[in-house]
């Protein structure tokens, strides 16, 4: 018998049961987005599901750099950065964010994804190992596959398990690698803990800080910055997705690193590399990061206000202490329905459903940027406590058809 291998795409898949029932969140088209507001459907919602954490995708002059620099040297680079696709913007932008997280050197790539991907397929080599959070990013994850290393995983942010790893590897080269903000609960690394144990066995320390870089710390360089660690982490990676208001990724860190990187990292060397006006576009969010250290303050004290009034409600927002602000329900079908009662409510937020966290842990997500004021707060908190007493009428009204 032959065997197609697009049997399995067939229906019946679990999407279509949440798409019959008129749930389904995903793949929603906006409009028009115009940072802390969004058109979807014709209708203006508060946009509470971007990191846009910064607020400077429509900030004029970082379009306006795009736009100079787009004209100047066009759409694109049309190759990769190892052969015509290195402009000077490039090296431009690494030495800038080298500066920023207070290292010798930067390789900036096509997209954050692909910098994981490339730095720990270019570093780690067969009978190394890499330890890895078990709620590390999915690009981590795959990046730890694409090595040849072998890899093991630790309990989220458990320094005992972490230790316990470190010592099962003491003959080992070992490459220990988490998120700086894990992007799904909104929590933080516990760092200090980790440079201390990375020194005592010998290992080195990867932090992916995409969602901490420009937001965290008082320079605005991260999660290693936020905690006076600059120095002793080896290796900081990033993206430009989220403060820096386009797409592409950068991994900072030693010179002789940095630079075997480059000659080794399958995910730049074979991808053209990110427009001229992207590179600008980040250069100016890095300017304005540097000179207006208020958006960060200002976007912490926002979500700060929306976890306070989200727990006086009843919700369980967990160890969140960014700006991304989890809403955590437990059950995949109910997330998907109070995802939709609060954008009828007018507020656009992220379901997030098992892989993207542990099963029983389905959530909203919730992010907020600095251009958001205490009304859009206001308003926020107030279409959950609508949403929540829908919600509550709906369980009911379930509970009674099953009993």
């Amino acid at each position: 018998m032959v065997r197609d291998l697009f049997s399995k795409c067939r229906p019946p898949q679990e999407y279509h049961r949440f798409q019959d029932l008129g749930v389904y969140p995903y793949f929603q088209p906006l409009q028009a987005t115009e940072g802390p507001e969004a058109i979807l459907k014709g209708r203006r919602v508060i946009m509470a599901g971007s990191n846009n954490y910064l607020g400077l995708t429509h900030d004029p002059r970082v379009i306006r750099a795009a736009q100079n620099a787009t004209a100047r040297y066009g759409t694109g680079c049309t190759g990769s950065r190892f052969l015509n696709g290195t402009l000077e913007l490039h090296l431009e932008l690494e030495a800038r964010i080298a500066a920023l997280c207070g290292k010798e050197a930067a390789l900036v790539f096509s997209t954050g994804y692909q910098t994981c991907l490339g730095v720990i397929q270019a570093l780690v080599n067969r009978d190394e190992w890499i330890l890895c959070d078990r709620d590390n990013h999915a690009s981590i994850i795959d990046g730890s596959r694409l090595s040849f290393g072998e890899v093991k995983k630790y309990r989220h942010g458990d320094l005992v398990d972490l230790e316990s790893r470190l010592e099962a590897g003491r003959d080992r080269a070992m490459l220990v690698v988490t998120d700086g903000v894990f992007s799904m609960m909104g929590d933080l690394a516990p760092l200090p803990g980790m440079v201390d144990l990375a020194r005592q066995y010998g290992a080195r320390l990867l932090v992916d800080d995409a969602h901490g870089f420009g937001v965290l710390g008082s320079r605005g360089a991260g999660t290693a910055d936020h905690f006076g660690l600059d120095q002793d982490v080896d290796l900081i990676m990033g993206t430009f997705s989220k403060s820096l208001a386009g797409i592409g990724g950068f991994c900072a860190g030693p010179k002789d690193v940095i630079e075997y990187i480059r000659h080794r990292a399958r995910t730049m060397i074979f991808s053209a590399s990110v427009p001229a006006g992207v590179c600008a576009a980040a250069i100016t969010c890095l300017d304005i990061i540097e000179s207006e250290p208020e958006r960060r303050r200002h976007v912490i004290e926002l979500a700060s206000k929306a976890r306070a009034g989200l727990q006086q409600l009843g919700f369980n927002t967990g160890p969140s202490e960014t700006p991304v602000v989890p809403v955590i329900l437990g059950d995949r079908m109910r997330i998907f329905r109070f995802w939709n009662l609060v954008l009828e409510e007018g507020v656009f937020t992220n379901p997030v459903t098992a892989p993207g966290v542990p099963p029983g842990m389905d959530l909203l997500r919730c992010s907020f940027m600095a251009t958001h004021t205490e009304e859009h707060v206001e308003r926020f908190l107030d279409a959950f406590a609508r949403a929540r007493n829908r919600l509550e009428k709906v369980d009911s009204a379930s509970q009674a058809v099953s009993g």
